[in-house]
């Protein structure tokens, strides 16, 4: 599809930091927001493997507990990513809120996560929108191209698939599938009057689970996204 295209071309790689010669430019953020509680946010997890198969965005999924109270407690949510939610939804960001399942799109808009028109349009806005600023890896360094106040570096632990059967609740008796789980992140602060830049921590690059590694450069609070990107971790 047309838009589909016009992303792909913003990079100059294919978004997957284990294959040789990977070289990601400015690709665009997706964070969906799902629950194993929820019976409307199957078809949502489906769109984001299906976005992340195609290599043209860093798609994670971000499990929230607060439907917990339904019957039956999410294995994969952490209050983490309840509280970056609010904050998008305290900006206000067009079609946004607390709710699920939710994607949110380079910390500028959100969708219901499960409509794949929209959710493409806000990710070829978000590419066309993409700022000047990139991450670079070296070794287990990430650094950002210049300088940015007013940003955090955010460094993610994810696991690429998981699945997980599900005993009470609106989604009983199935068995759910997850891509690009976040498991852990550490935020590291950055100084006001240089580029941003820290090595990868060690708790995030030994996270027991994680198979994956991204980084990204935001603003303080659940701003907009300034640069992401996978990166690597040097063997254990």
């Amino acid at each position: 599809m047309a838009i589909a295209a016009a992303v792909a071309g913003v990079w100059s790689a294919h978004a997957d930091s284990t294959k040789p010669g990977f070289v990601a430019t400015r690709p665009v953020l997706v964070e969906l927001f799902t629950s194993q509680g929820c019976s409307s946010c199957p078809p949502a997890d489906r769109l984001l493997e299906k976005l992340d198969g195609e290599g043209a965005v860093v798609a994670v999924s971000r499990p929230v507990t607060y439907w917990d109270r339904l019957g039956w407690k999410d294995t994969l949510a952490s209050p983490a990513n309840d509280l970056l939610q609010r904050r998008y939804a305290a900006r206000g960001l067009p079609g946004g809120g607390v709710y699920t399942p939710e994607a949110v799109v380079q910390g500028r808009a959100a969708a219901v996560g499960s409509d794949e028109r929209a959710l493409r349009q806000l990710i070829a806005s978000s590419a066309r929108r993409a700022g000047a600023i990139e991450l670079a890896q070296s070794g287990d360094r990430v650094a950002a191209s210049r300088a940015q106040t007013g940003v955090e570096l955010r460094f993610l632990a994810i696991a690429r698939r998981a699945s997980v059967p599900v005993g009470s609740g609106e989604n009983s008796a199935r068995r759910l599938t997850y891509s690009n789980v976040v498991l852990d992140e550490i935020v590291v602060p950055c100084a006001r009057d240089a580029a941003c830049a820290s090595s990868i921590p060690v708790s995030i690059a030994n996270r027991r689970g994680a198979d994956r590694w991204v980084a990204v450069l935001q603003d303080l609070d659940g701003g907009t996204v300034r640069a992401v990107r996978w990166i690597r971790r040097s063997a254990k």
